[in-house]
């Protein structure tokens, strides 16, 4: 009995091991972690904001997968991962400061920290601008991540 005991409590030890480092992933590394998003970890590389995103936050990116980015035809996705000035703006534009669950989100403007809003609606399903939230709190040491169908371009 006390081996059974002694087990089920290292068994403990070591799953909880596990928890506190995935807790302890910032947004950078839950993304590529995640495995779906390796065109916007290229891209955040590209603009030079993985420091950004691995900082203290909080954060809340909306994070298109890597469907969302070859729905971007090859000649305009190639040009913007070349032009680091509109990359760093359409990325910083979905992110915003703090951190923000899905159980908050409400209909209207949320500025982002590039500076313009965001248009939230939620009937029939959250929507950034024309993108669809299809996944939402996956959560990292320093925010969130909700992720989008869609890259959304500012204004």
């Amino acid at each position: 009995m006390t081996r059974i005991r002694n087990y089920l409590v290292a068994s403990a030890l070591v799953a909880s091991s596990f928890s506190v480092q995935a807790a302890g992933k910032d947004i950078v590394d839950t993304a590529i972690g995640a495995g779906s998003f390796k065109t916007l970890v290229a891209a955040v590389q590209a603009a030079g904001l993985v420091d950004t995103l691995k900082g203290a936050g909080p954060f809340t990116v909306f994070a298109p997968t890597d469907e969302a980015f070859a729905a971007i035809p090859k000649d305009q996705l190639d040009a913007l991962l070349k032009d680091k000035a509109k990359l760093t703006a359409v990325l910083t534009y979905h992110v915003v400061a703090g951190k923000v669950m899905a159980k908050d989100v409400k209909a209207g403007e949320v500025k982002s920290v590039q500076g313009d809003t965001i248009t939230v609606t939620t009937d029939g399903g959250v929507k950034l601008d024309a993108a669809r939230v299809v996944k939402t709190d996956i959560e990292a040491s320093n925010g969130v991540i909700h992720v989008l169908d869609k890259v959304i371009i500012p204004n």
